[in-house]
C-alpha cells in the first residue's frame, strides 16, 4: 500500500521529520530548582528511540517566577544546560528531532503540584514557599487565588529579556526546535485575552496592543535563534469564556505570529477560565482538531493538532484531510511508548521495525519467527 500521509517526512526550515508524529510537551514537576534529574532522564529517554518525528521537552521556566511550580524544569541559570545537554544527547542519538517549550506562567505561577492539590502555594507550604506572581492587569484567576502584581514597563522587559536569554541557552543546548508557551492562562495569554488584560497603555485594550508582548518576544529570541531553526507557538485558540478570545481572533493572532517569524502553530484552547475548552463537559476524541484546521486554512501557516488523539487511523486522518500537519500525543503515549511502531505495523509498512532501536528490532523479529500466531496453546 501507499505510505500513509502520517509517516511521510514533514521539512521546516532546515529539519526534516521523519514523520508527523510528534510528544507534546508534559509537565513532570519532578525537578529541583529547575534542574532536570535522573527522572527526567528516563522518562526522555524512551520517548527518544519510540520512532517518534520530534519530540518537545515540557515547559520550562525562563525565570525562577516564571514557573508554575517549584517542581518545573528551568532554563534561566547555566546551572540547567548540562542536565538538558544531556537529553538532547539522547534525541539525537536515535534520529528525533528536539524541542524545547520556553514559557512564563504568569498568574498561574506559584501553584503546588496537580496531586497534591494543584492550589496556590501558601506560606504554610513550609517546603514550598510562594513568590509574587506577576501579569498584564491585577486580576486574580478566581477568588481563591492571590492577585497577581501588575506588571510596569520595566517587569515587561525584563522577561523579554528573560526569554531572549533562553533562547540563547536553547541553541548553546543543541535543541533543534523551541516552543513558545501563548496558551492555557499563562503570561502569554493572559495580555491577548480581554479577559485578564485590562491595560490602558501600549499593551492593552485593543487587538494590536494586546498582542504586541508576544511579538516582541519572538522579535527578541529570533535575535539570538538561528535562522534555519523553526520556532512553534502554542495558542488557545479559544478562550471559552464570554468576552474572552474567540477564534477568529485567533486566526488573526496566527497571521501576525507567522509574520513576526512562527513557522507553526501549536492549537490547544482555553486556561484563562477553566482548561481545556470541553466539547459538551466532555473531552472527545479530536475535540481540538478543528481549531488546527481552521487556523491552517485561514492563517495560512503550519498546524499541529493536539489533545485526545488516540488512534493510528485517527492521527492519518487528520493528516490525510489538511487539518493539521502534525499532530502531537501525550496521554497516548505515556500508555504506550511503543505508539509509533504499533501505528507503522497498523498500516503494514514494511519498515515499520525501524522505529525501533536495532537491539528491539532483532528480538521482535526472532519473536515473530518462532511465534505461530494461529497455533492453539499446548
Amino acid at each position: 500500500m501507499n505510505k500513509p500521509p502520517l509517516f511521510s517526512p514533514f521539512e521546516i526550515k532546515s529539519k526534516t521529520l521523519r514523520n508527523r508524529v510528534v510528544l507534546s510537551p508534559m509537565c513532570q514537576y519532578k525537578a529541583k530548582n529547575g534542574i532536570v534529574s535522573d527522572w527526567h532522564f528516563q522518562h526522555y529517554s524512551r520517548f527518544a528511540f519510540s520512532g517518534l518525528g520530534a519530540a518537545f521537552i515540557e515547559a520550562t521556566g525562563v525565570s525562577q517566577d516564571g514557573r508554575i511550580g517549584h517542581g518545573c524544569t528551568g532554563i534561566w541559570d547555566d546551572e540547567h544546560v548540562i542536565g538538558l545537554s544531556k537529553i538532547v544527547k539522547t534525541f539525537k542519538d536515535y534520529n528525533c528531532i528536539s524541542g524545547i517549550q520556553l514559557a512564563h506562567a504568569g498568574r498561574k505561577a506559584s501553584f503546588l503540584r496537580p496531586w497534591d492539590g494543584a492550589s496556590p502555594i501558601t506560606k504554610d507550604d513550609n517546603k514550598e514557599p510562594p513568590w509574587q506572581t506577576i501579569g498584564p492587569s491585577a486580576i486574580p484567576i478566581n477568588n481563591h487565588s492571590p492577585v497577581p502584581k501588575e506588571m510596569t514597563i520595566e517587569d515587561i522587559e525584563r522577561v523579554k529579556n528573560d526569554f531572549k536569554t533562553a533562547g540563547q541557552r536553547a541553541n548553546l543546548i543543541g535543541f533543534d526546535m523551541i516552543e513558545i508557551h501563548g496558551a492555557h492562562g499563562y503570561l502569554l495569554h493572559s495580555f491577548f485575552s480581554p479577559i485578564s488584560n485590562k491595560r490602558t497603555d501600549k499593551y492593552g485594550g485593543t487587538f494590536e496592543n494586546r498582542i504586541r508582548f508576544a511579538l516582541e518576544i519572538i522579535a527578541e529570541i529570533k535575535s539570538v535563534w538561528p535562522e534555519n531553526k523553526p520556532i512553534f507557538y502554542r495558542l488557545s485558540s479559544i478562550d471559552g469564556a464570554d468576552y474572552g478570545a474567540t477564534l477568529e481572533d485567533n486566526v488573526q493572532l496566527a497571521i501576525a505570529l507567522k509574520s513576526a517569524g512562527v513557522d507553526v502553530i501549536d492549537c490547544s484552547s482555553g486556561g484563562i477560565v477553566s482548561s481545556p475548552v470541553l466539547v459538551k463537559s466532555k473531552i472527545i476524541p479530536g475535540f481540538q482538531v478543528p481549531y488546527s484546521e481552521k487556523i491552517k486554512n485561514e492563517a495560512n501557516i503550519s498546524s499541529m493538532a493536539v489533545g485526545a488523539i488516540i488512534s493510528a487511523d485517527q492521527a492519518n486522518d487528520i493528516i490525510l484531510n489538511k487539518r493539521a500537519d502534525l499532530v502531537a500525543l501525550g496521554r497516548e503515549l505515556l500508555a504506550d511508548p511503543q505508539w509509533v511502531y504499533k501505528a507503522a505495523t497498523h498500516f503494514n509498512l514494511e519498515n515499520a521495525k525501524s522505529f525501533l532501536p536495532d537491539s528491539y528490532s532483532f528480538y521482535l523479529s526472532r519473536r515473530d519467527e518462532f511465534l505461530d500466531r494461529s497455533a492453539k496453546p499446548a
